[in-house]
């Protein structure tokens, strides 16, 4: 077996690699991954240490559920129709995961029974400040009656409230003083949900029930029915998940950014432009400039549009002095939040600055 001395044989090929002597048979039928010597007596396959790479590459697209015939293309063929396999793929991915996700959850709902009771104690107070939170980012004239609604989840010993209006997304994570039973999700048109949280500022606690076929909250001296949606919630989660991660950082005054942008009148869009410690605020053809004090990023980009009419509600809606903004790009999602509360959490979208409209 001359020049084999350096080879391995397919059993010790195979405790390398993490595939079994019969994939990699099956491997070599298929030219994908061929023995680099075959004993023309014998039939014995060798492998060279130098495969090592390939057959790891191997396997960890065939885990990751690549057909052979794409597998084949990311191995041999042009890097770029390589990557257009990788990502046809992941999308597929994405989308059955998305569609396995819903299933389950449908699945899981199906399960109730008719007894079940999901409740939650939270302060009467802070639900109703959480209320007014993220009401503001709830749609008000929408082809499409779950972006009208506030989505209420309990999971994970969190109750968290949700709104979008596609421009803006809100949310607000509150940490219940108690929990029984399992997840749930509710919708709650925004407007019910506002005079909800009117009446639980009222009490220390009050105590969240939401059953299969309805929900109410009661205190210790009151009860109230909460009017739920029947509709499909966006997957807020996925947007979240989706987002760029920050690469700029602003604190400003809250209310005095607030005011600024409010002093710029009716206008569709208003420019912030950042320069050392001072945050400018402006219209787009650089008119009627405010300068606010702030802590800026080095790099910061030089200029951003905003919608006051998406920008000011989540301004309103955070709690402090400080706003902090997280800036991903010009383009990109913009995270508002609370400089002292990271329960809350605003996304808004920024607009092009077109000084010719």
């Amino acid at each position: 077996m001359d020049g084999t001395t350096e080879l391995l044989s397919i059993s010790a090929f195979s405790r390398r690699v993490g595939l079994a002597p019969s994939a990699l048979r099956f491997y070599d039928d298929c030219r994908v991954l061929r023995p680099a010597w075959v004993d023309g007596a014998t039939g014995y396959r060798f492998y060279s240490p130098a495969q090592e790479a390939r057959a790891a590459l191997l396997r960890g697209l065939r885990d990751a559920g690549l057909p052979l015939a794409e597998v084949a293309v990311v191995l041999d063929g042009p890097e770029r129709e390589g990557r257009e396999v990788l990502e046809r793929h992941l999308e597929r991915m994405r989308n059955q995961a998305q569609t396995a996700k819903a299933a389950i959850a449908v699945a899981l709902r199906s399960l109730s029974t008719a007894d079940s009771m999901t409740e939650a104690r939270i302060g009467g107070v802070e639900l109703a400040s959480a209320v007014r939170q993220v009401v503001p980012a709830a749609a008000s004239d929408v082809e499409h009656s779950a972006l009208g609604c506030v989505l209420i989840e309990i999971d994970d010993g969190e109750v968290r409230l949700v709104a979008t209006d596609r421009y803006r997304l809100s949310m607000r994570v509150l940490r219940p003083a108690a929990l029984d039973a399992g997840p749930c999700r509710l919708l709650v048109h925004a407007g019910d949900l506002i005079e909800f949280g009117q009446w639980a500022a009222r009490f220390h606690q009050v105590t969240l029930q939401v059953g299969p076929d309805a929900a109410r909250a009661h205190s210790t001296s009151e009860s109230r029915v909460l009017a739920t949606v029947d509709d499909e919630f966006p997957d807020y989660r996925e947007m979240l998940s989706a987002l760029a991660p920050s690469q700029y950082r602003v604190i400003v005054d809250r209310l005095a950014l607030r005011d600024a942008v409010n002093s710029h009148g009716d206008t569709p869009r208003i420019a912030l432009s950042f320069a050392g410690d001072e945050m400018t605020i402006s219209l787009p053809d650089h008119s009627n400039a405010a300068t606010l004090p702030a802590v800026c990023h080095e790099d910061l980009p030089q200029r951003i549009g905003f919608d006051p009419v998406v920008l000011v509600p989540a301004l309103e809606a955070s709690v402090g002095p400080d706003v902090l903004l997280e800036i991903s790009a010009v383009d990109r999602p913009v995270l508002v939040r609370s400089a002292d509360q990271g329960s809350f959490t605003t996304l808004v979208m920024p607009v092009a600055l077109n000084t010719s409209s």
